[in-house]
């Protein structure tokens, strides 16, 4: 079944958000990016997939590479935020369960899939998987970053969005294994279970840990992370359900008490925030 929270809606709802924000996603969630694109292999000749593109940033790195790049993305405005920044790339807006690639992408098939944190909230993973397998080429490779369990990465309960979604009476489900939602690939067996249904070989689920630097330009991170949690779901909806109920000093208030959640992970003159990931890699054999 699918959640709610994590339907075309609710992205089309929230990407505006993480667009405003795009410098401080991609300074923090950095050290996932490099991984994925180190795995990846980018360069010339190469035509390469990005599922879940958002905004664009291995979109760029792998046109830089030389890479003919598509991207595919739900969030209309993530869509249009990848057009700018990869003015050479073809950039869908759909669905990659469901997408007709071949149609709407005509070209080679793919030599290289890849996604930083955008393929876990398919309703039907293994068939998302088994569809875009279909428009790859043989020996092509998959590589993606997910996020393992909740209680591994404080990034969803931890460091200010805990003080927040306190003051909820209608407080949204934790987010849970094997449901679509940003920990649907917690479990690694699932995991690889889905991928071999889907047709994939030689599937490697290696764990990779990193430090989330909220720190730019000298800052301390601390309105950085602040700002990463009021543009996804947990902050929006806070702010939806809280509107009506805090006033705007209270609202202040509360925000006050988040910053000082957020600076128990000062570390060395920034905020550091621990992140437990996937490092996912698969190819397609015949």
């Amino acid at each position: 079944m699918s959640d709610s929270r994590y339907d075309s809606s609710s992205w089309n709802d929230g990407a505006r958000g993480w667009v405003e924000n795009e410098a401080i996603f991609d300074a923090t969630y950095a050290p996932v990016t490099e991984a994925v694109v180190g795995a990846a292999r980018f360069g010339p000749d190469m035509r390469v997939l990005d599922v879940g593109c958002g905004s664009g940033t291995l979109l760029q790195a792998a046109a830089k590479a030389g890479a003919a790049v598509v991207g595919v993305d739900i969030a209309s405005d993530m869509v249009e935020a990848a057009r700018r920044r990869v003015p050479g790339a073809t950039v869908l807006l759909g669905d990659a369960q469901r997408l007709d690639f071949g149609a709407e992408a005509s070209g080679a098939p793919f030599d290289v899939v890849v996604s930083r944190f955008g393929v876990m909230f398919f309703d039907d993973p293994a068939a998302a998987f088994a569809n875009i397998r279909d428009f790859t080429a043989p020996d092509a490779r998959m590589v993606f970053a997910c996020w393992r369990g909740i209680e591994e990465n404080p990034v969803f309960g931890g460091a200010g969005t805990g003080v927040i979604t306190a003051r909820l009476t209608d407080r949204p489900a934790p987010p849970a294994p094997g449901q679509p939602g940003p920990v649907a690939y917690a479990d690694r067996d699932y995991l690889a279970g889905l991928l071999k249904e889907a047709g994939w070989s030689a599937v490697s689920i290696k764990p990779f840990d990193a430090l989330f630097d909220h720190g730019i330009d000298g800052s301390d991170g601390v309105e950085e992370r602040l700002a990463t949690i009021l543009a996804t779901t947990t902050g929006r909806l806070a702010r939806q359900q809280l509107a009506g109920v805090l006033s705007e000093s209270e609202w202040n208030e509360l925000l006050d008490a988040a910053r000082e959640d957020i600076r128990r992970y000062i570390d060395d003159g920034s905020v550091k925030i621990p992140g437990a990931m996937w490092l996912v890699t698969a190819t397609n054999r015949h």
